[in-house]
């Protein structure tokens, strides 16, 4: 058995998934992980068996506990390959499981551990991690500091606890390739850009690949014959215009600040703005020189990518508390302010923004607008208000009974649009960063 490991590091958290490769099938999901708090413990630990013959007969399929002594993503990592050898072990003791499986799920058996990394600067392709590419990555980590410098610990602690697998980056860039010049181009001087690859990259190319591929399946279409609007909306919020397969435009740029407004980051603002905004910046507006003081990049980035966004509004980081104070179930529970009411039409003003803007830029010929993300596949008041907007472009009214029972439907791609109607599709996709990677890999013959 020839196992791929996926892992997603996101900036206090971390998802594994562990597959077997199939010959001529998909990657078949044994188990995942997840691992949450990790800046502020005890995190929180979760090991779900999903399909492992024989894994009712142990007792350590299913674990969610708090670990005091998971301190950092290193910590994380080696806390899950612990688990999953004591996990193997169990099975392996056990007289009710398939000699195959018994001798197969070893850790020794994961050839390749995928990496899911935010930004790749001009790397289109995986790539396997050697001293090269990960100081490559490294460099980048100023582009993406929620991200890169998590999945570089993880990284890490791959190569010296897998020691005989390999490590391959996977880069969300990549997916955003095929980005027009004069999208991708910013109005500089273009000897500068190039000089200092200074352009927008654009961000959640995993999760854009696996929409765009599952989505196609889902309406029986050629993928490269499929125009979708799409949006990833979760703590990182991003939307993107997919014409014939391929990404042509997309809302976050050199770094992932850009575009929608998330957890913590603000999107898009004039640039001007964080020079009023900072305590060291000009505290009134003024022309004169010696109003304003020095504020560091370092300092600014870190104001825009961790004090930002619904944390500044609302004072949360939790999107549906935002929507359970917003929109409460008694005038009673109505906040006596509308800080809340303010985040969630913020998003929503935004994100209408992009739907109308890439609307033009595929010219009206959109097959479906699709919501995945954490937000996007659970907000009901999200979709509903998003829905009721478009409208007005031939996109399906949205049919509340469908929107409402989305979590209760199987299958990854939601239909929530009025059968009735002839328009263009509204759907939820729920999204797989790590099977899309396992897929990629899969397929990479050089790497098995």
């Amino acid at each position: 058995m020839s196992l791929i490991l996926a892992v997603n590091a996101g900036s206090s958290s971390l998802k594994i998934s562990l597959f077997q490769r199939q010959a001529n099938d998909p990657p078949r999901l044994l188990l995942t992980s997840s691992t949450s708090s990790i800046s502020s413990p005890p995190a929180k630990f979760n090991f779900k068996v999903i399909d492992v013959p024989g894994s009712e007969s142990t007792s350590s399929g299913h674990k969610e506990s708090a670990e005091a002594d998971i301190r950092d993503h290193e910590s994380a990592f080696g806390h899950f390959v612990e688990t999953l050898a004591r996990y193997a072990e169990g099975l392996r003791r056990s007289t009710q499981v398939p000699d195959e499986v018994r001798l197969s799920l070893e850790l020794s058996q994961i050839r390749n551990v995928c990496h899911r990394v935010v930004h790749g600067g001009n790397y289109v392709e995986p790539v396997a991690i050697t001293e090269q590419t990960y100081n490559h990555i490294e460099r980048l980590s100023d582009l993406a500091p929620l991200h890169n410098g998590a999945a570089l610990r993880v990284i890490h602690a791959a190569m010296a606890v897998l020691p005989n697998s390999r490590s391959i980056a996977f880069f969300d860039t990549a997916f955003h390739k095929h980005l027009p010049a004069h999208v991708a181009a910013y109005a500089i001087d273009q000897n500068v850009a190039r000089k200092r690859g200074l352009r927008k990259y654009g961000f959640h190319g995993l999760s854009y690949a696996f929409i765009t591929r599952s989505v196609a399946q889902y309406l029986r279409e050629d993928p490269s014959k499929l125009n979708i609007i799409a949006l990833h909306i979760g703590s990182g919020a991003s939307a993107c215009a997919i014409r014939g397969g391929k990404s042509i435009d997309t809302s976050m740029g050199l770094t992932p600040l850009s575009g929608l407004p998330g957890a913590t980051r603000a999107g898009d603002i004039d640039p001007s703005l964080i020079f009023h905004y900072t305590k060291n910046g000009g505290r009134i507006l003024s022309h004169k020189e010696d109003a304003a003081g020095e504020v560091h990049i370092s300092d600014a980035e870190r104001i825009l990518n961790t004090e930002m966004g619904w944390k500044a509004l609302a004072g949360t980081t939790d999107f549906g508390e935002i929507v359970r104070k917003a929109f409460p179930r008694s005038v009673s529970e109505k906040p006596d302010d509308d800080e809340y009411a303010l985040a969630f039409d913020l998003l929503l003003d935004r994100i209408l923004h992009f739907v109308g803007a890439y609307y033009l830029v595929l010219r009206g010929h959109v097959d479906a607008l699709v919501f995945a993300g954490g937000v996007g596949e659970h907000s009901v008041e999200l979709r509903s208000k998003v829905g009721e907007a478009v409208s007005c472009l031939g996109f399906a009214a949205v049919d509340e009974r469908k929107n409402e029972g989305v979590e209760e439907k199987k299958g990854v791609v939601v239909d929530i649009g009025n059968a009735g109607q002839c328009g263009k599709r509204v759907l939820v996709c729920r999204t797989d960063e790590q099977g899309e990677m396992a897929r990629e890999c899969s397929a990479i013959e050089d790497y098995w």
